[in-house]
């Protein structure tokens, strides 16, 4: 592996001979980082210096072996000191934030397991523009629309047939006929208009839904039934209630100050209680694959996390503790809701995704579903979950109706 030059790299490098339009780059392996051996990284920084920023990407050369956006990409300075810090930043967010999707895939995909240290870099400079991915399903080609870096009005991600500008599709083709596999690939349109190749990887391995449901299915001629279910998807469930979370906390918390002040005063069972929250979301994605999460109260409107947070202020030692424990699990329940690929929750509560989570290869395989209720419907639609029994391990079931409404129900 040590020599082992990434796909990513790779490709690009494979690309740019081939006279597709690749911004000017350069792959750093790990050992250049280890031996501090920057000679050929700084020439090619002083031909960049003018732009002041850089983007480094990640190229690890096991990271073919991992669903695309695992292992970020950042923008940095155009200097040695910039590009050491981007590195030893992914390593970090792999470690910590992407731990638990690199879990996952070493459990469920057979992903290897991975030095974070063999980390290497491909850096290019920064172009400004917009992120589209495209890929071939099935016999058509599809376009995700997914960041705009230009426009302040941000737009939800989309996914069409027919892109912006024709030359996507004649390129993509183009592109897929020389590498002759199967590609996922990630341009940059630049604000001028230039469509820039600044990744390709290798999905020809990868067994895509559609396909797979195809391959299994045998088309009858008609069908009669009395009532009209359109789609269907079963998923086991995660029940979330951060509320209930933070008024147990906050009752914790009143239970400590009852037992009086001073050198007694202990706080190692409220954030063993925190810490066992976040066990759970572990344990609970470790399990299943796919799964759903049924959001009672995820993002907490009641101000009771802050409440939560401050509620030790007359004792600054144990405010700071709990309040950083309660901060951390903010990123451990994100990190969890990543995770899921299908979201029960009330209007208007979104997933922030990133380019390739909103349209990567994994979204293929496993589309996000967001099954929603009104706000003001919030109360009433949460006591009626709670009568019904809805609890975390259950599997439920989503019907969608003729009229397009989610059913869910509870086996």
């Amino acid at each position: 592996m040590k020599n082992k030059i990434p796909e990513k790299a790779r490709l690009l490098e494979k690309l740019r001979k081939n006279g597709f339009n690749v911004p000017d780059f350069i792959y750093v392996p790990a050992d250049q980082f280890n031996s501090k051996d920057f000679t050929q990284l700084d020439l090619f920084l002083d031909k960049h210096r003018e732009s002041y920023k850089v983007i480094a990407r990640s190229a690890h050369p096991l990271e073919s072996e991992y669903k695309g956006g695992t292992f970020d990409s950042l923008e940095t300075y155009a200097d040695i000191g910039g590009i050491k810090y981007a590195r030893n930043r992914m390593i970090k967010i792999a470690e910590t934030s992407k731990r638990l999707s690199i879990q996952r895939q070493q459990m469920f995909n057979h992903a290897p397991q991975i030095d974070m240290n063999g980390m290497g870099v491909i850096v290019m400079p920064f172009v400004n523009g917009s992120s589209v991915m495209a890929k071939m399903i099935g016999n058509h080609w599809e376009f995700g629309y997914c960041r705009d870096r230009t426009r302040k009005v941000q737009s939800e991600p989309y996914i069409t047939n027919v892109p912006h500008d024709r030359r996507l599709l004649k390129l993509s083709i183009d592109i897929q006929k020389t590498l002759g596999f199967r590609c996922e690939i990630e341009y940059i349109i630049a604000t001028e208009g230039d469509i820039h190749v600044v990744q390709a990887k290798d999905i020809s391995s990868i067994e895509m839904l559609e396909e797979k449901e195809s391959e299994r299915s045998i088309k009858l001629d008609g069908i009669r039934r009395i009532r009209k279910r359109r789609n269907y998807r079963e998923r086991p469930v995660y029940v979330m209630n951060n509320k209930a979370f933070y008024i147990n906390i906050i009752s914790q918390c009143e239970d400590l100050l009852k037992k009086g002040k001073g050198p007694k005063l202990d706080i190692n069972d409220i954030i063993s209680t925190i810490k066992a929250y976040e066990t759970e979301l572990d344990s609970f994605a470790l399990r299943h694959q796919r799964f759903a999460v049924l959001g009672f109260s995820i993002q907490d409107s009641s101000e009771l996390y802050q409440i939560a947070s401050h509620y030790l202020e007359e004792f600054p030692e144990f405010q700071e503790t709990l309040s950083k424990a309660l901060h951390n699990n903010l990123y451990k329940i994100d990190i969890f809701l990543a995770e899921a690929d299908t979201l029960i929750a009330k209007d208007k509560f979104r997933i922030n995704l990133c380019s390739h989570d909103a349209y990567g290869i994994d979204t293929v395989r496993n589309p996000l579903w967001s099954a929603y209720w009104r706000i003001d419907r919030h109360d009433e639609v949460v006591k009626e979950f709670l009568r019904l029994g809805f609890k975390t391990g259950d599997t439920i079931g989503i019907d969608i109706d003729a009229e397009g409404r989610p059913i869910i129900s509870r086996h």
